[in-house]
């Protein structure tokens, strides 16, 4: 990394580079401090003259401290939509929400390609604690220059405001406020073709990279943990030993989603998932000096409220130079347990609540059932209940039985009954699809599936906003040229309130 000065019209900035790189990256660097799209950057002040895409660092004597020039016009903040926006409080009253559909959002334009980017967003906004947490969000600085502007800070604000206006708006809303700052944060969104058109993105790179500027900034005010942590955040726990030399590695690591690779013998989520926890890898043995394989599977150690699961259905297929797509069925289900891919002690930790739920449940079933049947049958449920053998990961939780027992005749239990209200059961319910149509990343189209808070499922395509069924959600699995599921978003269940 050598450290050098460049100045652009008034302003100096201090840039390192990384002579690892290409300066095409280097140019990216500037794009984000400036806003001046790499193919109008000239740079002098290196050997040779103007600074090329493909020059060799090593032929151009750069040296730290060294002084660069650059020239070159930044992007215009994009000016104001001819059509003003309108907003459903301005609305005369027999003209508010006539469709029905406003209670959804809204949707969203597309402003060129950006399909990924509006099918992400509309996921996302599917998470109140999320939109809560954006909306005390510090305001936003002057937007004049850019120059040095947190790129994280910059698109949290931009996320904020997209969904206040998505709350509130009775049109689509054009983004162009996110876009802007979306390509100024991660300038490989700013791509165009020859044409001078924007190119299509991979949505799961725009998801990702949300998710890393919303996690350094949105804070949750008395803990001050990353938002994107309590709400996402996995953590992963594996154990990787080499078959040659007996070394065991153990490693934790955080995540934000989970992989579900795909092959010839994956045909449902549980299954690619589990294959997308083995971890086996090449790493370095000091005692062999030289890389040796090891073996080894993750689980998970803590699960969050919503989780995130990317479906791998991208390749890199040399002979073409693209990203090319695995169109295998993979069903998914409605439902998801997520038992089987924790670590033994986050079973044990799951098992009360799990217990808990079911007991109540059960009551709130036999509730039912003697509100039809009269008080009369009254003491058959109970009976019949309390003959009824535990199922499952009923058997393991025998000493809460038993808790509950002591309670019942009057002698004292060795602990007091613990809350379970409020815990993950470590059951999830699918809340959003996000969909790719099309044989390559590169191209094809994106839409995203939300369910709604009454049940209901809609599809957002871009601007429009399409009434579905649960049943087609589920003919989202692929197999063929239609939409297929390419990230899944469920939302916990958590032990029912009484």
């Amino acid at each position: 990394m050598i450290a050098v000065k460049v100045k652009w019209n008034k302003e100096e900035m201090a840039v390192e580079v990384d002579t690892s790189q290409p300066p095409s990256v280097f140019k990216s660097q500037l794009f984000s401090l400036t806003g001046v799209a790499p193919e109008r950057q000239k740079i002098m002040g290196v050997k040779g003259g103007l600074l090329k895409d493909d020059a060799e660092w090593a032929k151009l004597g750069l040296k730290a401290g060294q002084k660069l020039t650059m020239m070159g016009t930044a992007d215009k903040i994009p000016e104001a939509p001819t059509q003003q926006q309108t907003f459903m409080e301005d609305l005369p009253e027999e003209e508010q929400d006539t469709s029905g559909m406003s209670k959804y959002g809204a949707g969203l334009e597309n402003l060129g390609n950006t399909c990924y980017m509006n099918s992400t967003l509309q996921c996302l906004y599917a998470v109140p604690e999320l939109r809560t947490s954006l909306t005390s969000y510090g305001p936003s600085p002057g937007m004049g220059g850019m120059g040095g502007v947190d790129g994280n800070h910059t698109l949290t604000v931009a996320t904020r405001n997209l969904f206040a206006d998505l709350t509130r708006s009775a049109q689509p809303v054009p983004p162009m406020e996110f876009i802007l700052s979306l390509r100024r944060t991660y300038p490989q969104f700013g791509q165009t073709n020859r044409e001078g058109y924007h190119m299509q993105q991979d949505a799961d790179e725009c998801w990702g990279g949300i998710m890393t500027s919303l996690k350094d900034r949105l804070k949750d005010g008395p803990s001050n943990d990353p938002v994107i942590r309590k709400l996402f955040g996995l953590r992963l726990r594996s154990t990787l030993k080499s078959a040659e030399t007996d070394e065991v590695i153990n490693k934790e690591e955080e995540a934000e989603k989970l992989v579900c690779n795909i092959s010839v013998e994956v045909n449902h989520l549980h299954e690619g998932i589990k294959l997308g926890l083995v971890q086996d890898r090449e790493q370095r043995v000091e005692a062999l000096g030289r890389d040796a394989l090891f073996h080894g599977n993750a689980a998970i150690s803590h699960l969050p409220p919503y989780l995130t699961i990317q479906m791998m259905r991208f390749y890199y297929k040399a002979d073409v130079q693209q990203k090319a797509k695995i169109l295998r069925k993979v069903t998914f289900p409605l439902l998801l347990d997520a038992l089987d891919f924790c670590t033994p002690e986050l079973q044990a930790e799951l098992k009360g609540p799990r217990l808990a739920a079911k007991e109540i449940e059960d009551r709130q079933v036999g509730l039912s059932k003697k509100q039809k049947l009269g008080d009369d049958s009254s003491a058959a449920p109970a009976a019949s209940a309390a003959a009824a053998p535990p199922s499952g990961d009923d058997v393991a939780m025998g000493d809460a039985a038993a808790a509950a027992d002591a309670s019942t005749s009057g002698e004292p239990a060795a602990e007091a009954p613990v809350d379970f209200a409020g815990q993950l059961t470590g059951k999830y319910e699918l809340i959003g699809v996000l969909t790719h149509k099309g044989r390559s990343a590169d191209s094809g189209h994106y839409v995203s599936w939300v369910k709604q808070e009454d049940g209901s499922w809609i599809q957002f395509d871009d601007d429009k906003m399409i009434p579905r069924k649960e049943e087609e959600v589920l003919t989202l699995s692929g197999g063929g040229d239609w939409h297929m599921a390419y990230m899944l978003l469920y939302r916990a269940e958590r032990v029912p309130q009484e």
